[in-house]
Order: C-alpha cells, then structure tokens, then sequence
C-alpha cells in the first residue's frame, strides 16, 4: 500500500504549536503517534504531506501513483482501517464534510480530492482538531493502542518482590523493564511500560498509562492517569491526564494536570500548572487561526508546549497557557497565557530569544538525548522564527 497522511489546513492551523515541528500525524495521542496507529491498521509504512519546509524531514511518497492519503488528524480503529482498505480507486471517505481518506490513481493536490466522489463513513470518530483534544483523548488511546501493542505477546514478568500490583493482566512490561518499590495500580485502565524503562523506588502509577521506551519515571512520583510519555523521557512529581510526546524532562516535584509538552522541552523544579479556574468558569486558549483567545468548552484545560521550550524553578503557568516553540520562561508570577515562539522572559515582560542561541541551546540539549541539531533541524526553526515575528509584538 503507498500509503500518505495528509494535513487538513484548517486543522493543522488550530493544532499549532505542535504543527510548526511536525505533520499533523506525527502528533502522539496515547501510547503512539497518529501515524504509527495507521501503520499498525494498515500494515503499512506512511509518507507525509505536509507543508515545504519541513518536507525534508519528513518527507513525502516516492510515487503520487495509486496512492491512500489519510487525513492525520483522525485516530483510527478497526472500523474506520477497513474503510480505508475498501476505497476504491479515485473515491474519497467522508464524514459530515471532513475527509478522512481518498485512494486516487494519481495525485495532483489536495483541492482534487473534493472532486472525488465520496462515501459517507457511519461511525464514530476521534479527531483531533485542537491542542487540548490530544489530552482528552489519551485515556481512551491509551486503552486501544495497548490492544495494538500486546495481542498475542506475553509481558515480561514483575520480579521485584517490593513491587505492588493491583489488576495483574492489564499491566505489560517490554523487555529491559527496570521497577523497584513501586506501586502499578491497573485497576482503571492498563499500565505499558516501553522497552528499556525504568521505575523507580516508590514511584505511584494508575493506569491508563503508556512509557515510551527509554523513559524513566523518577522516585515518589504520583502519575494520576490518562497519561502517555514519549521515549527518552524523565518524569516525576505530580501528573494527571497529560502527553508528553518524547525526549523532554518534568523530572521534579510540581504538578502537571490536563497538558501537552511537545519534543525536547524542560520544566523546571517545582513547576505548577493551574488546570482548573476558580469561577469554574470554562478555560479560554488562544487560537492560531482565529488569531485570539476561543473558549475550550473545558473545565479543566492546562498547559500546552511547542518544541524546544523551557520554564525556570518555580515557574507557575495560569489556566489554559498556550506556549509556543523555542521559548525560555523564568522569574516569579504568572506569565501571559499566550506566550509566542522564540520569547525569552516571564510576568516581567519578554525579549527575542535569538535563533543562533536558540540553537546552541538545542545542539546541546538534543544531544543529551542520542539526538542530533543538523542543517534540517535548523532550516525548520529558521523558517518558524520568521512564520512567528508577527506575535512578537515587543519586536515592533
């Protein structure tokens, strides 16, 4: 199958931060990507179409003939794949006015699918359109992305005597699994620990929960659920309902709640995120495609953190903070709920965080995680700190 994932423009607008980095379907929702559940479907391997700039990464199908293109923003499961495999050529898969997927004979561009006829799919969907869907939806892709990841495997066992655990048979550990002294409470949801992982001494874990492999979870930390961590990944202190998409650290006390931190971030100790407003009141977040602050319909709604970000000690985040990439956030206060890419300060007010330190700092820190700060990496940033100018404002 010549497989391809799309991205939806309006959808991958209203998913910045994360889209300036990465094509919509490389957006982890659960234990993996949205791509990497296609693949598992589809038995497949995808290619993107995403926009120039970061083509070169992520690059797009070698041949535009008798080509699957399937929207990145959508989750799959059983239902919709079959749908997907069942297209014949030149016809589209809609639902409500969204495409979900087209095969075509030969691909010219995206306004072409619209022309194709279409069937309606009758099922229900996940789509992931806004930043703060990649958190609601965890719980949920958790559970189904676990089926995906163990059927027909055997865990590796719990050996450490001091470890406790409750609801044995939704708990599986890859191969490499470190644990001591710690609590695996899979009672509400399943517990995947990736390969090469470790947990340590009394570190309190409830399910749904995914670690991606190489994490660690550090000593005492309380993961609440409905959290996936990416690889490379360290994590302590308080978390609830979070995704941490890979190679970033929250490795110290201070809570995390209803949140998402992109790729090769830091969150300084004793960082907190207030989730929840105290009118109860829903949680407004700015939007990138409006341009302004839209209401979430949420109650609870926290933290959301493009690539390459980092706050000091003791850094307090407001309800609904939207951070964008390549940011350095420190000093006392709460800072401004939209804080744009490239801002360098905190409640004091920001300068430029300039892109040759920006990339010093990423040199290092990538490095740090078996990573590499090459040409590519640095065309992209390039090309997200002239995007951006417009929100820096003290610029002007």
């Amino acid at each position: 199958m010549n497989l391809a994932f799309f991205d939806h423009p309006q959808l991958r607008q209203q998913l910045l931060p994360f889209t300036y980095t990465r094509p919509v379907a490389e957006i982890r929702v659960g234990a993996l990507t949205i791509a990497e559940k296609w693949q598992y479907f589809l038995t497949a391997t995808g290619t993107y179409l995403t926009r120039d700039y970061l083509a070169e990464k992520f690059p797009g199908p070698a041949t535009p003939d008798n080509l699957w293109l399937v929207n990145g923003s959508v989750c799959p499961h059983a239902g919709l794949a079959a749908a997907v495999q069942n297209l014949q050529p030149d016809q589209a898969l809609v639902k409500e006015g969204l495409l979900l997927a087209a095969r075509v004979s030969r691909y010219t561009n995206l306004e072409a699918l619209a022309k194709l006829p279409a069937s309606e799919f009758g099922d229900t969907l996940t789509v992931i359109a806004r930043p703060w869907h990649i958190f609601k939806a965890a719980g949920q892709q958790i559970r189904l992305d676990y089926t995906l990841l163990t059927r027909n495997r055997e865990s590796a066992p719990v050996t450490d005597e001091h470890t406790i655990v409750y609801d044995r048979e939704q708990i599986f550990l890859e191969e490499g699994v470190a644990i001591k002294a710690a609590t695996l409470n899979a009672e509400n949801g399943p517990i995947y620990l990736g390969k090469n992982t470790t947990i340590e001494e009394g570190a309190i874990i409830r399910g749904p929960f995914a670690l991606g492999e190489g994490s660690t979870v550090n000593a005492q930390a309380r993961m609440r659920g409905d959290i996936a961590i990416g690889p490379k990944c360290k994590v302590g202190g308080e978390i609830s309902n979070s995704v941490i998409f890979g190679h970033s650290n929250k490795g110290h006390d201070g809570f995390l709640g209803n949140s998402v931190v992109g790729e090769w971030c830091n969150i300084g100790a004793a960082t907190n995120t207030s989730n929840l407003k105290n009118n109860y009141a829903n949680v407004k977040v700015w939007d990138y495609a409006k341009g302004g602050f839209i209401d979430t319909g949420e109650l609870f709604c926290g933290l959301m953190m493009g690539d390459h970000s980092k706050c000091g000690i003791n850094t307090m985040f407001n309800t609904g903070t939207l951070v964008g990439v390549a940011t350095n956030i420190f000093g006392a206060g709460f800072p401004r709920t939209f804080i744009p890419s490239f801002a360098w300060g905190g409640a004091s007010g920001f300068s430029t965080f300039r892109p040759q330190k920006v990339k010093e700092t990423a040199t290092i820190a990538m490095a740090r995680r078996e990573g590499r700060f090459d040409a590519v990496e640095e065309s992209i940033l390039n090309h997200i700190f002239a995007a951006t100018k417009k929100y820096r404002t003290w610029e002007d």
